[in-house]
C-alpha cells in the first residue's frame, strides 16, 4: 500500500519538490476512484469495481516507484493520502450504498458514511503515527484493503447475476451488504495489527518454490478475479482477528493445576 511506503521515511528526510514520476501514478490512481464513482453512479458497477481494484494496483506501485527512483517528498505523502481517500474512502461506499443501500433510508446511508468516515481516520492515524508503530504490521486494517472487501463482495455478488435488492442463501441482501460495510469501515480504526508485508524484500533471492507459489497465485486470479481478489481480502481481513485471539490465548498460558 503505498500511503505506508511512501512516508515510510522520517519526516525530515522528505524533499519539498514535486516530483512527476510517482505522482504520476498517485494521479492515476485517484481517476481510478473517481472513475468509480461515475461509473456507480450510472449504474454500472462492475467497471465500479474494477476501477477500485486497478486503483489499488497503481496505489501499490507510486511509493515503489518513489524509494526506487529516490523521489519521495512531503507533497507526494500528502497527496498519496488524498487520492486514498478517494479511491479507497468515497469511491467504496457510494459504490455499495448505490448497489444495494440506497432503498434502506437511514440505515443505509449512515452504514456508507460510517466507512467513508472511518477511512479518513485511519488514513489521519496512519500519517500521525508513522515513527511509532511496528512498519511490519498495519494498525488496523488498511484502506486499499477495505475497499477490496467492500467492492469485491460487490463484483462477486454481479458476476452471479445476484441483485442489490435480492437475497442470498437466505440473507436480504441490502443488510448484508450494510453489515459487511461496517465490518470494513470499523476494521480500520482498531488496534488490531494486520500483517504489512514490508519485511519481504523483492531484491533479495528467493527459493524457486515461491516462484512456483506465485505462478499458481496468478494463475487462480485470472481464472476467476472476483471470487480469488474477494476472498483474499476476506482472509486478510479476518487474519488480524485471527492472530490477535491467538497472541491473547498465548499470553494466558496454561492454567496452573489447583491444589
Amino acid at each position: 500500500m503505498s500511503n505506508d511506503e511512501v512516508v515510510a521515511g522520517r519526516p525530515e528526510s522528505r524533499r519539498r519538490g514535486i516530483y512527476i514520476l510517482p505522482n504520476l501514478f498517485t494521479t492515476a490512481a485517484l481517476f481510478g476512484g473517481f472513475y468509480a464513482i461515475v461509473q456507480a453512479m450510472n449504474g454500472r458497477f462492475e467497471h465500479a469495481c474494477v476501477a477500485v481494484f486497478i486503483a489499488m494496483i497503481l496505489d501499490a506501485l507510486d511509493g515503489r516507484v518513489a524509494r526506487l527512483t529516490n523521489t519521495q517528498s512531503a507533497f507526494g505523502a500528502e497527496y498519496d493520502s488524498l487520492s486514498d481517500m478517494v479511491s479507497f474512502g468515497a469511491a467504496p461506499s457510494l459504490v455499495i450504498y448505490e448497489w444495494a443501500m440506497r432503498d434502506l433510508g437511514k440505515l443505509g446511508w449512515i452504514a456508507a458514511f460510517i466507512y467513508c468516515v472511518c477511512a479518513a481516520l485511519r488514513l489521519a492515524r496512519f500519517n500521525t503515527n508513522i515513527d511509532v508503530v511496528d512498519k511490519r504490521f498495519f494498525q488496523g486494517l488498511p484502506s486499499p484493503a477495505a475497499a477490496a472487501l467492500v467492492t469485491g463482495f460487490v463484483w462477486v455478488m454481479i458476476d452471479n447475476n445476484i441483485a442489490g435488492q435480492a437475497d442470498f442463501l437466505g440473507l436480504s441482501m441490502p443488510y448484508l451488504a450494510c453489515a459487511i460495510t461496517a465490518f470494513a469501515g470499523i476494521s480500520m480504526v482498531t488496534n488490531v495489527f494486520f500483517y504489512s508485508g514490508k519485511d519481504f524484500n523483492l531484491r533479495k533471492s528467493v527459493p524457486f518454490a515461491a516462484a512456483i507459489v506465485l505462478v499458481i497465485i496468478l494463475l487462480l486470479v485470472s481464472s476467476y478475479p472476483p471470487g480469488v481478489l474477494f476472498g483474499v481480502f476476506v482472509c486478510y481481513a479476518l487474519s488480524g482477528y485471527v492472530m490477535a485471539a491467538l497472541r491473547r490465548v498465548r499470553k494466558r498460558g496454561p492454567r496452573q493445576p489447583s491444589a
